[in-house]
């Protein structure tokens, strides 16, 4: 596994924690760390920097994402999505918005988190949402 495949993965876990536990960006952070089992310690000790890019830019601009997630999630309100569904249009189109991923690259990465941690209805609707607002941003 990648460490961007890997950071990816855990920032969703944090983002995660963030959403439904109603904490900042960096207590789900520092929580996320502390969290790491004692087989783990060396881990703990070394942060991992894109990790919290993505997880403090997604914290950042969720008002933006959350505005292009609702104008092409047809029928679907922000709030009543699944929090890993959501958590994972979050990060991807953070990832899209704001650095220089190419966009194939950050949709195959969340299909792949989709595929994991939520159902195969959640991996084609994640899918159609990315594909809609990529389209979208390269217009802008």
């Amino acid at each position: 596994m990648s460490s961007r495949h890997k950071a990816r993965e855990q920032a969703l876990q944090v983002l995660f924690s963030w959403d439904v536990r109603k904490l900042s960006a960096q207590e789900s952070i520092e929580a996320f760390y502390g969290s790491l089992s004692s087989e783990e310690a060396e881990a703990r000790n070394s942060r991992d920097a894109f990790l919290e890019q993505l997880v403090r830019g997604t914290v950042a601009q969720v008002a933006e994402i959350d505005e292009r997630i609702t104008k092409h999630a047809e029928h679907w309100r922000i709030e009543r999505m699944p929090p890993v569904d959501r958590n994972i249009l979050r990060l991807a189109i953070y990832e899209m918005l704001h650095t220089d991923t190419p966009p194939p690259v950050l949709i195959d990465e969340a299909l792949e988190l989709a595929r994991r941690f939520a159902g195969k209805e959640s991996v084609n609707f994640i899918n159609g949402v990315l594909d809609a607002v990529h389209r979208e941003h390269m217009k802008e």
